[in-house]
């Protein structure tokens, strides 16, 4: 989350005026905001243009409801809520599609090389929506479970499950990174994948 001057106004203060008819709010709102739901959004989709519009579409969306906004959660909690959303619509919409465009993007890791970043993408395209989004939010962006469960409106014991599950998907489809001969193959560590330590 980006920090917050004590000079300036919260996040809950601008979504308000921007309800209220401020022309200026909801702007400074998405750029206190925009790179991290921008990342969010590549790395759940994999593709820019994708990525681009869904945020897009995310946004007008969020702009259109501010007035509806209840404040059970907190600002930036609800509105990557609607960015996770408008990538799973386009996941979901895009699941016929044979193959899956990979852009030349980075991880979380500066370590891996080109072609290694294109397999985790790919590995990651095969992982069931659900277990994608809590695999970005937790492992590739950091968050910890309950902000990730407040993000995607689930138990937290949920988004532990989806996690453990998309790992153990990850370790299968990314296994030879280990074992490049093949073999019996070794488990991949979620620290390849991710480029952070495993968290629980």
């Amino acid at each position: 989350m980006a920090a917050v001057s004590v000079d300036e106004p919260t996040d809950i203060d601008l979504l308000r005026a921007h309800a209220t008819g401020d022309p200026e709010a909801f702007e400074l709102l998405v750029r206190r905001h925009r790179d991290r739901l921008w990342a969010v959004a590549i790395r759940t989709l994999g593709d820019r243009e994708e990525a681009a519009d869904a945020v897009q579409d995310a946004l007008i969306s969020a702009f259109r409801a501010a007035d509806r906004f209840r404040g059970d959660s907190a600002v930036t909690t609800w509105l990557h809520r609607i960015v996770v959303n408008a990538c799973l619509d386009r996941v979901r919409r895009r699941q016929s599609r044979p193959t899956v465009d990979l852009p030349d993007i980075e991880l979380a890791s500066a370590d891996l090389d080109t072609d290694t970043t294109l397999d985790v993408h790919a590995a990651l395209a095969r992982l069931p929506e659900d277990q994608r989004a809590a695999i970005v939010l937790v492992d590739m962006e950091g968050y910890s479970v309950a902000d990730a469960a407040a993000v995607l409106d689930i138990p937290i014991g949920t988004v532990k499950s989806r996690c453990a599950r998309g790992r153990a998907r990850l370790a299968v489809l990314l296994g030879y990174l280990r074992n490049p001969d093949g073999g019996s193959g070794v488990s991949l560590p979620t620290t390849h994948v991710t480029g952070r330590e495993g968290q629980s």
